[in-house]
């Protein structure tokens, strides 16, 4: 039976319960110093000077490092062209200027880490202040309108959708809230630097190695290949570790003054001001239909913040010009830049905001209509891409709402608010859709066949709690016809082939079908020497007359002809036998099956991973879904719990059921918390978070998680790469928060447009 579509249990679970999974900041090197940030304690302003005196003269201290006396760096200008567009996109530690509270201006390294954190208090700053800009909703009059983001337009017009929206017979135009928000993952941001000469080498909390191994190379002039960075297990990212954050730069930079291995671990107080959050928005929508409920014009207008220099804003719009059927459309972004910390991606990126406004607005029109809000839905479904009018390259969305309605029991709804009840409890029900790009990126991997019958493949992506391991391993197996006991997957370390971050939803669908491209090559590569082999039943015979399983090489019309894959191994007298490959576009991928002779790449590729060619000429990538659930709201005391949950998702093919499962239960337990109870607020008068722990920002726990349903229509997307597979670590989230809100409408009557839902909030 093929391992892949089956719930195969983790290959790093047993690692992972028994404390033997090694993360970035537990690895032990000789002579290990330590260094602790300084950060400063203004928003806006520069330095003065520093009082380095008692910090230079505590026990243990090695090192005071600060913009007067760091190492020779690359100019600035060059973080574009190694990759830094994400993160701080200033290097640190370059001038004396202060652009949010809470910037790392120093850092002490000390021979402990006890020694490094005293010393740090003892760093004594002068400034020269002034005033901060904090507020988003105060610069609506500086705002910018970049013009795109990631190769989208950011602005645009379909049709005449501000006339036709005057002259519609329904109208439903309201503004939506969301606050800042922290990833916070349970692993804090660390880095281990380490300088052998000239090369470097760094143990880092990362979701993707090549990204820190371009930008250290970038940042000290040194090829790529003389960087290696290593993450074999990451405690959690959510966007937050997709970039490279001024920690990782100071580590190295100290390492290299010391002269000897530095480690810097951040505080979870660290990670609210410098390694990016969720920026705010403010949006409207403004929807117009016909009495029926066909939508006729949509606006989507989208206010901002963000952080000079950093590109980053949260295109919360981008989901509206897709996910209906509207013939005049608009979509304007807006960001305003305040002197915070620089925002990031953070789980769906974009359709997360953006989901609540829209579908929370959506919701509104089909109570003004007197209609379902699923049939509202399916009235205006889009058949394809509205703005593109090219096919979907697969979309199931019709099955996803039914399955979901049934699941949640959507029959027992009352289309009034308010009438059905618990004894003081009111019962509501909620719907939203989900979406999320379908992206993919150029891979490699690596497959060694050895003596003893087993199977090591390995790709330089990384394993951020998905399951990567797991299913990387599934489809390599299948693919060599070995049982999945013998094959091993390795993630994580830039000495292998090059894979994208882990973020976006790429990576399964990237490094996937590259896994099965060099189990291929590695099965060729056996073919070759057994038909060429004296010694081998299969001496003369045609590769085309050969197949392959159970750990077998044998002939097609004659299956006990042959002889083990380990067999072969065994007779050249090598350690292993290696293929590696790369999958790029999709025709390349679609084309590559069989035994047909491919050029053989190099197995360490550390250039950048460009976007794949993905015939998006001919078809829209898009996973979908529908989020249902039911609530139970005291509206006396404002207490709402979700009593129920249903997710059904169409995302391609599902390698791992157990494992796609887990990732639609986090993502819908984290939008739990999006909704109801987080946010990191800012003191307008400095721009310190006040929210600076996890005592005052409030995750979902279990407790706040019901039941969650989760069912995907598993049909393959048969453009996106040979498996059909598209990514689910994002679209978990998309929908959560506007679900929640119509089931508290449903439930009471309250229409709540802001997010978190709050109690004072239900209490009006």
């Amino acid at each position: 039976m093929n391992a892949t579509g089956q719930s195969v249990n983790r290959q790093d679970g047993r690692l992972k319960v028994t404390g033997a999974a090694k993360y970035s900041a537990e690895w032990s090197l000789p002579n290990l110093a330590y260094a602790v940030p300084v950060q400063s304690t203004i928003a806006k302003g520069t330095i003065e000077s520093f009082d380095l005196g008692a910090a230079q003269a505590a026990p243990g201290v090695l090192l005071v490092m600060s913009h007067l006396n760091r190492p020779k760096l690359a100019p600035p200008e060059t973080l574009e062209s190694v990759g830094m567009q994400v993160g701080e996109s200033v290097l640190p530690f370059q001038s004396n200027v202060i652009r949010f509270n809470g910037q790392m201006i120093a850092a002490v390294v000390a021979e402990t880490y006890e020694q490094a954190r005293y010393a740090a208090t003892l760093v004594k700053v002068n400034y020269r202040t002034e005033t901060p800009f904090v507020v988003m909703e105060e610069g609506r009059d500086t705002a910018k309108k970049p013009k795109g983001n990631n190769g989208r337009e950011a602005q645009l017009v379909r049709g005449t959708p501000d006339s036709t929206f005057a002259s519609a017979a329904r109208k439903i135009e309201a503004t939506f809230k969301t606050p800042h928000e922290h990833h916070h993952p349970l692993e804090p941001h660390a880095t281990i630097a380490s300088w052998e000469g000239d090369k470097l080498t760094v143990y880092d909390a990362s979701q993707g190695v090549g990204g820190p191994q371009r930008a250290l190379a970038g940042m000290f002039g040194i090829p790529a290949t003389d960087v290696r960075v290593v993450c074999h297990f990451t405690g959690g990212g959510f966007g937050t570790k997709g970039g490279v954050w001024p920690h990782t730069l100071i580590a190295a930079m100290a390492a290299r003054v010391v002269g000897r291995p530095v480690k810097l671990a951040l505080l979870r107080q660290h990670m609210t001001t410098t390694t990016g959050h969720r920026p705010a928005t403010d949006q409207v929508l403004r929807i117009g239909s016909s009495t029926d409920g066909d939508i006729s014009a949509m606006r989507h207008d989208v206010l901002t913040d963000s952080h000079e220099p950093s590109r980053f804003f949260e295109t919360a719009a981008f989901a509206s010009a897709v996910l209906y059927e509207v013939p005049n459309f608009a979509m304007e972004h807006a960001v305003v830049n305040v002197n915070i910390g620089a925002p990031t991606y953070m789980r769906a990126p974009g359709e997360a905001p953006g989901t609540f406004a829209l579908e929370v607005a959506m919701d509104e029109l089909a109570y003004a209509l007197k209609l379902d809000p699923v049939e509202l839905r399916l009235k205006n479904y889009a058949e394809m891409d509205p703005q593109k009018k090219i096919p979907w390259s697969s979309k199931q969305l019709r099955q996803c709402y039914a399955r979901g309605a049934e699941m949640i029991g959507w029959k027992d709804r009352r289309a009034e608010p308010g009438m059905l009840k618990q004894g003081r409890y009111r019962i509501g029900y909620g719907v939203a859709t989900a979406t999320y790009p379908g992206n993919r990126q150029a891979a490699g991997a690596r497959v060694r066949l050895y003596p003893d019958g087993r199977a090591v493949a390995a790709a330089g992506g990384n394993d951020i709690g998905t399951g990567a391991y797991t299913v990387f391993r599934q489809v390599t197996a299948d693919a060599l016809g070995l049982p999945i006991e013998k094959v091993v997957f390795e993630l994580g370390d830039t000495t292998f082939p090059a894979a994208p971050v882990a973020g976006g939803s790429w990576l399964t669908a990237s490094v996937a079908p590259a896994a099965v491209e060099a189990a291929e090559m590695a099965l060729q590569a056996i073919a070759a020497l057994a038909v060429a082999d004296a010694r081998s039943p299969l001496k003369g015979r045609r590769v085309a007359e050969l197949s392959f399983g159970e750990g077998r090489v044998f002939l097609e019309d004659q299956p006990k002809v042959g002889e083990t894959l380990a067999a072969v191994v065994q007779r050249t007298g090598q350690p292993y036998i290696e293929a590696c490959a790369r999958a790029e576009t999709m025709r390349a991928a679609r084309d590559s099956g069989g035994l047909k002779q491919r050029q053989k790449p190099p197995c360490v590729l550390v250039e950048p991973s460009a976007e794949t060619d993905r015939d998006e000429e001919k078809y829209s990538f898009h996973s979908f879904g529908a989020q249902f659930c039911k609530v139970r709201v005291d509206s006396e005391l404002g207490v709402v719990r979700i009593l129920d949950w249903a997710s059904v998702m169409d995302a391609g093919t599902i390698l791992n059921p157990k494992t796609a499962r887990n990732q639609i239960m986090g993502g819908v337990g984290f939008g739990i918390g999006m909704a109801m109870s987080e946010e990191t607020p800012y003191d307008p008068r400095n721009g310190r978070p006040v929210a600076r722990n996890l005592a005052d920002y409030h995750v979902a726990a279990h407790a706040d998680v019901p039941n969650i349903q989760v069912e995907f229509v598993n049909i393959p997307d048969p453009h996106i790469n040979r498996l059909g597979v598209r990514g689910v670590g994002e679209i978990g989230i998309v929908g959560v928060p506007a679900a929640i809100s119509n089931a508290i409408f449903n439930a009471i009557g309250r229409r709540l447009r802001e997010l978190p839902i709050t109690p004072d909030k239900v209490i009006g």
